[in-house]
């Protein structure tokens, strides 16, 4: 049956060119913004996913640049550090000058002196943006509860779509010429302050017995505790924390030991010995024992020489190159005490620099590992959105010509009511 009411026809050959114009349009936007999702109402769950992945990239960029700064406020401390180990080793080299005796010692201590000034200036002058990390100005504690800074290296979300900040804690070094405040209280003063002969009343001393600081602002802990620890107080000078210092001197020989955190008594005394060991201490001269009593370290005197010197002492917040002032060469026996000096401030600025480098690599890995990490995630947002060109270019061929044929098929309809007309002539 015709009808010039209702043209069928017509009707199948409008939404086939409505399709046909619907799906030309989506092709010419894929083309021009070259995305296949470039809103939400094109596909909500890729938009959403893809948005949430691009602020991550963004937020990373961000984090590329905390590396890069915080590389470089390193770099300027470990080349700092480096240069000091450096200026060390040519005072060490005047020291030993001086071991001689047919030597000027005056001209090799002006020596002395001027490379002093200049570790100084070095370490005053080791800062990057205001920041310095060798001259013990920094106070705050990182992430791995030390002296120092954090340096923001990631982004982590979880799979409940939380995000946490990660930081690379940087240790702070204190290659300073600065001395520490003195400590009192239990066994902080050796109990004799010079040796007898071999087989004299006092031929021998005894270190023993630590009091260690404790979270509740006292000092009655059983180990040493990071300076970290919530409610220590170190400002009460009776008992050890992390960083201090002990010094002990027998004769021209001064060993060194840095308090570490977790160390009790034992660990404390084998410190010592091994910091008087390296410091030349003549074992042909004096015995040091670690008794069977934890934490008791006996030093004996086994020469006929009397009247040897003994001092121990106990700072906090030494810097770490302290007795750098107090270098003396005028004297064979200040030269001796000076070669032990040298080597414990030598060792010092070693570890400092080793600190830093290995920093300094973590850092430089993490940054590369970012670089990737923004490239993989920028690889996988354009994996879900971005447009196929090839195929969008194929697609908009064939709907351009599905789009001519469309509208002839329109007109062909819309021709079908006239030839009703010939019925009625």
């Amino acid at each position: 049956m015709s009808s010039i009411l209702t043209n069928n026809s017509a009707m199948v050959a409008l939404q086939t060119l409505k399709s046909i114009n619907s799906n030309l349009e989506s092709t010419q936007s894929q083309i021009s913004t070259g995305k296949s999702v470039a809103n939400a109402k094109d596909n909500a769950a890729v938009w959403a996913i893809s948005k949430v992945m691009e602020s991550d990239v963004k937020g990373f960029k961000g984090i590329s640049e905390s590396l890069a700064l915080g590389e470089s406020t390193v770099s300027v401390a470990r080349q700092a550090s480096e240069t000091v180990t450096d200026l060390l080793t040519d005072i060490k080299g005047k020291i030993v000058a001086a071991q001689e005796s047919n030597v000027d010692r005056t001209k090799i201590q002006a020596d002395i002196d001027e490379l002093t000034n200049q570790i100084k200036s070095v370490v005053g002058a080791a800062q990057f943006n205001g920041m310095n990390l060798v001259d013990g100005s920094q106070t705050d504690f990182n992430t791995d509860g030390d002296v120092g800074v954090d340096i923001l290296s990631s982004l982590d979300r979880d799979s409940s779509g939380g995000v946490s900040a990660s930081s690379i804690g940087i240790d702070s070094q204190n290659l300073s010429t600065t001395a520490g405040s003195a400590l009192t209280g239990a066994s902080m003063s050796t109990p004799v302050t010079t040796l007898t002969e071999n087989g004299g009343a006092t031929d021998a001393f005894t270190i023993d017995t630590f009091a260690f600081l404790d979270d509740s602002g006292a000092a009655g802990g059983t180990e040493v505790l990071k300076a970290s620890t919530a409610g220590l107080d170190d400002t009460v000078t009776t008992g050890l924390v992390e960083g201090d210092t002990l010094t002990l001197k027998v004769g021209n020989t001064e060993g060194v030991y840095v308090v570490r955190a977790g160390d009790d008594e034992a660990a404390i005394v084998s410190g010592l010995k091994n910091g008087l060991q390296a410091a030349g201490l003549d074992d042909t001269k004096f015995s040091i024992d670690i008794t069977s009593t934890a934490g008791e370290m006996v030093v004996t005197n086994l020469t006929n020489d009397a009247d040897i010197d003994v001092s121990f002492d106990v700072t906090r917040g030494t810097g770490d190159l302290a007795q750098l002032d107090s270098l003396d060469v005028s004297t064979g026996a200040n030269a001796e005490t000076a070669l032990g000096q040298i080597e414990n401030m030598i060792q010092k600025s070693i570890d400092a620099s080793a600190s830093f480098g290995s920093a300094q690599g973590r850092i430089e890995i993490q940054s590369d590992f970012i670089s990737q990490l923004s490239d993989s995630l920028k690889s996988g947002i354009g994996a879900m959105v971005d447009a196929d060109m090839e195929e969008a270019s194929a697609r908009l061929q064939a709907l351009q010509v599905q789009q001519q044929l469309g509208v002839q098929a329109l007109s062909i309809a819309n021709q079908a009511p006239q030839s009703i007309l010939s019925l009625f002539r």
